[in-house]
């Protein structure tokens, strides 16, 4: 469900990028730097897969709490990848309603949706060379060889999204983290 007309006050600032790009990596940079601010948010994204210590902070439900909650309407955005299904929790709205910033790890596939629901969506993309997505990849320890050769293979089929930002985290995480918090600044003022 969208709202009638987009949320405004504040914006949602949605990351995407290939696995490996260490999206959640710039982002928890970025969280620690903004720690102080009470208006900026990082959603915790729920997801049909186990929690584990390598990858991003979420909140782990199986299927059929997952669609329990995407009927009762608690889900701002959702999707399925990989297998599993993915979602912002609803409570993503009130806080841009608020005037706040929330970023959140998002799929290119529901990237049309964001001006539907968002007065003031950005989008930054995270990015790394190929060789280094793969190394990554395999050191998560969750896929073979093949699965990570299919990973880095898929083309997610999505429209472009006019002004998207890139930030190149091939190099040094402090540069590609220090870069996404003085954007997420920017959107403050």
């Amino acid at each position: 469900m969208t709202p009638a007309d987009p949320i405004g006050g504040g914006s949602f600032i949605a990351v995407v990028g290939p696995s490996g790009a260490g999206k959640d990596s710039v982002m928890r940079f970025a969280r620690d730097s903004l720690a102080d601010d009470l208006r900026v948010h990082f959603i915790r994204r729920v997801i049909t897969r186990p929690h584990d210590e390598i990858g991003e902070d979420h909140q782990p439900a199986d299927d059929a709490t997952f669609d329990a909650m995407r009927d009762d309407g608690r889900f701002a955005l959702q999707w399925q990848a990989h297998g599993n299904s993915y979602g912002i929790p609803v409570e993503a709205d009130a806080m841009v309603a608020q005037g706040h910033v929330v970023i959140a790890n998002l799929s290119r596939t529901v990237l049309a949706e964001l001006p539907r629901r968002y007065r003031r969506p950005l989008v930054v993309e995270i990015t790394a060379a190929p060789e280094i997505l793969a190394r990554r990849i395999a050191a998560r320890g969750r896929e073979s060889e093949a699965e990570i050769a299919h990973r880095l293979a898929r083309k997610v089929a999505a429209a472009p999204f006019p002004g998207t930002i890139v930030i190149d985290n091939g190099g040094r995480l402090e540069e590609a983290g220090r870069a996404f918090a003085d954007l997420i600044r920017r959107q403050l003022a």
